[in-house]
């Protein structure tokens, strides 16, 4: 069965990962069912933030996740992350924990890599004043490259040898020797067709290999470069530097501790506050708007009022929120991950029978789950149904789908399986 897409986090010490990772994951203000759970030390429950399939039927007053929360349309699904830990220079040569942070690293799609935009840590974290962050960037890739190539390299004569004697395709060849980092073959075929190579596998040359290795890489872990602390007066020169180095689709401005920090003022009801949300309310800024109550929020001291003024100054209006929700959603977008919303009754869209109305306090689109890119009708009966028969597959309006076609956001996206030979 297709499994659920898991992202990794990466970053040095002291970079702010367990900060992104804590606001990523801070389920205080979901319901449902679902609450923060840490799987394991590593891995946890993040929250992506989709549009629902309850805004295209107006039924946002019945949407009822079984997981996570849906608010008027905006629905927070649970999205599987890892903390991926040990990253140092020297990784792929088992320096510090590297020999762990490459083995927890080939199990995920993509990668969120925190990166300290301030240059107040080096290279393993240490407090200083100037360092260049897009250092970070470029190792950590070049640890990955390093890693894979020279297990390749390792034993390239014994893989060329074999390439010719069962006569495989360099798909396969390299898929072989590629599975252990979660690859698939399409990743492989993907990779070759994108650098349109003409020699045959056992005439490559050094340069060829390193131009497949990069590839794959690019491929296999497609990285979110979280520009995080930029809040700090130094962090301007090192994001403008950056962003003239890597992709700009790639990259998201955030201040984690400022995300925690609202969220923390809001539960405990000093503020409002939406999370990804430019806008904060105080009780004084309720009350100058009209409402004599404030919203029943709670009065902030001097300390908090002055740091969340500053808060909204340096990060809220200037950069237009804490980027916070934006890094899942932009490594979402380079996964292309499609919400898919299995129902029981494609007429209701409940998870009832028959007899069940529009009107049931059981509510709509109770369950969502995320499929990659490319995914078809199939696929997703697999995963939601594992091997149960299925008879035949609904999709809105009634209609019948075949297994073949492919998902996507508005497309296919409502199904309904019946189970039966």
């Amino acid at each position: 069965m297709p499994r659920d897409p898991l992202i990794g986090l990466v970053g040095k010490p002291s970079a702010g990962k367990s900060s992104t990772l804590n606001s990523l994951t801070d389920a205080s203000s979901k319901v449902g069912n679902f609450p923060f759970t840490t799987i394991d030390p590593q891995r946890a429950i993040g929250y992506l933030q989709i549009d629902c399939a309850c805004t295209r039927y107006n039924l946002t007053d019945k949407c009822k996740p079984n997981y996570g929360s849906c608010d008027n349309g905006r629905r927070s699904v649970p999205i599987e992350l890892l903390d991926v830990a040990g990253l140092v220079p020297g990784a792929h040569e088992g320096k510090g924990l590297g020999n762990k942070f490459l083995d927890d690293l080939r199990h995920a799609d993509a990668l969120i890599h925190v990166v300290d935009a301030s240059g107040t840590t080096d290279a393993e974290g240490k407090v200083t004043r100037g360092y260049d962050p897009s250092v970070d960037i470029a190792w950590l890739r070049s640890e990955i490259v390093a890693w894979i190539r020279g297990n390749l390299m390792t034993k390239w004569g014994s893989i060329k040898r074999r390439h010719i004697a069962v006569k495989a395709t360099a798909v396969e060849t390299l898929q072989n020797q590629f599975s252990g980092y979660g690859s698939t073959s399409a990743v492989v075929a993907r990779t070759l067709d994108k650098l349109g190579l003409k020699e045959p596998l056992e005439e490559w040359s050094d340069e060829t290999i390193d131009r497949v290795v990069n590839a794959f890489t690019d491929e296999k872990f497609p990285t979110v470069i979280a520009l995080n602390k930029i809040d700090h007066p130094d962090a301007d020169k090192n994001i403008a530097k950056i962003a003239k180095q890597q992709d700009p689709n790639s990259i998201v401005l955030c201040s984690a501790i400022s995300e925690i920090f609202l969220r923390k003022m809001a539960k405990q009801g000093y503020i409002r506050y939406t999370e990804g949300s430019e806008f904060v309310d105080t009780r004084e800024d309720l009350i100058a708007d009209g409402d004599p109550d404030g919203g029943g929020l709670k009065e902030l001291d001097e300390k908090n009022r002055n740091r969340i003024e500053n808060l909204k100054d340096m990060v809220l209006y200037r950069f237009g929120s804490t980027g916070v929700v934006h890094v899942l959603t932009k490594a979402a977008e380079i996964l292309g991950l499609v919400p898919v919303f299995p129902v029981r009754n494609i007429a209701t869209f409940g998870s009832g029978g028959v007899g069940e109305g529009m009107g049931s306090n059981k509510g709509v689109f109770r369950d969502c789950v995320l499929v990659k890119k490319g995914s078809t009708v199939g696929d997703v009966a697999r995963k939601v149904m594992g091997d149960a028969p299925i008879a035949y597959i609904e999709g809105a309006g009634g209609l019948r789908v075949a297994e073949d076609q492919l998902v996507a956001v508005g497309k296919n996206d409502i199904l309904s399986f019946k189970v039966g030979k």
